[in-house]
C-alpha cells in the first residue's frame, strides 16, 4: 500500500483537504496505481519542537520575514 506523509506547522482544515485530493491523484496517476489504495498523513509539529540545521523552525521563519 503506498504511503504519503506530510510533515508541516499549522494548517487549515482545507489546505489539508486539499493536500490529501491532489496528492493522491497526483501519485496515483504516476504510479497507476488506483487512489484508493494510497494513504495520506499529515503530521504537524509546532514550530518550536522541529529544527533544521541547528535552528528551531521559528527562528527560520523569522530569518525569511526580516
Amino acid at each position: 500500500m503506498p504511503y504519503i506523509s506530510i510533515e508541516s506547522g499549522r494548517l487549515t482544515a482545507e489546505q489539508k483537504k486539499e493536500l490529501i485530493e491532489q496528492l493522491t491523484a497526483t501519485a496515483s496517476e504516476i504510479t497507476h496505481i488506483p487512489a484508493q489504495f494510497f494513504t495520506v498523513t499529515i503530521k504537524e509539529l509546532p514550530d518550536e519542537n522541529f529544527g533544521i540545521g541547528g535552528k528551531s523552525i521559528n527562528e527560520i521563519k523569522q530569518n525569511y520575514k526580516s
